[in-house]
């Protein structure tokens, strides 16, 4: 009898930990398709890929990808624009979908890609979210004698092999685009952007992570924004935004209940 008892004690157990091994989702989900992509016109990043954001054949590839997105039929659009600019980036939208053939002076992945995404799936409702703030992401290279640097040295000089054996410029937008939507790439920008400043400080003190709070911030209050928007469970959501920012998104709509996290590659083909 005793040996029962334990026998269902362990079973329940194990059954309870299965139960938990994935986030607690609410009954009804808000579909989100989070999408990363590369700066596609002009961006004050460090970081950027060539591409020439007025060559027809640029644009056109970037429509039939937009068709294969639209295929999510999207509600709602969130781009990587401030909140202060919703009035205008509406009004564009609007003119957009009345117009597709007009031409923008200075298109980016916004007007490009989610505009047309939009058009095609018929989505009503676009809003950004961005918010800007600043950080030293090379604060390893400014401090002298910093505990860290031969780690993050060595890290960097690892990216630098492999951008070698895989050069995004010799990659069709499509294949970008398959890229930086796969988990190891958008850990390794959570990575290079963020974590590896924390090996980076002189004693006593936390300089790399103090610098790393910041982007870490950034993206909460860019979420935060995401949240204030009215949403309910028939919404399908559609985020486009710099790489760095879906890999931030990806960890905290995976956990939050009230998302459900759509594979974006399945979309991108």
């Amino acid at each position: 009898m005793r040996f029962t008892l334990i026998i269902m004690v362990l079973l329940s157990i194990q059954l309870q930990s299965q139960e938990l091994q994935d986030p607690i989702k609410f009954e009804n989900t808000v579909k989100v398709l989070n999408m990363g992509t590369f700066h596609m016109g002009y961006t004050p990043d460090a970081t950027t890929t060539e591409f020439d954001e007025h060559d027809q054949r640029n644009i056109d590839k970037v429509h039939q990808i937009a068709q294969s997105i639209a295929e999510f039929k999207p509600t709602v659009i969130i781009v990587e624009t401030l909140p202060d600019n919703n009035e205008v980036l509406q009004s564009n939208y609007k003119d957009y979908q009345q117009n597709p053939e007009m031409n923008f002076k200075n298109p980016s992945e916004v007007e490009l890609l989610a505009f047309e995404v939009g058009r095609l799936a018929g989505t009503n409702r676009i809003y950004g979210i961005d918010f800007k703030e600043g950080y030293n992401y090379r604060i390893g290279e400014k401090i002298n004698d910093n505990y860290g640097y031969e780690t993050y040295r060595k890290y960097f000089s690892v990216l630098d092999s492999l951008q070698k054996q895989y050069p995004e410029e010799k990659m069709s937008v499509l294949q970008k685009l398959q890229m930086s939507n796969t988990p190891g790439y958008k850990d390794m920008l959570l990575n290079m952007n963020a974590d590896i400043l924390t090996h980076i400080s002189t004693e006593g003190n936390a300089e790399g992570a103090d610098e790393a709070a910041k982007l870490y911030h950034r993206n909460l209050v860019m979420y935060s924004n995401f949240n204030q928007i009215e949403l309910n469970d028939d919404d399908r959501v559609f985020i486009l935004m710099g790489t760095t920012h879906t890999a931030f998104f990806d960890m905290w709509l995976k956990r939050s209940p009230k998302y459900e996290v759509i594979n974006t590659n399945s979309y991108l083909k």
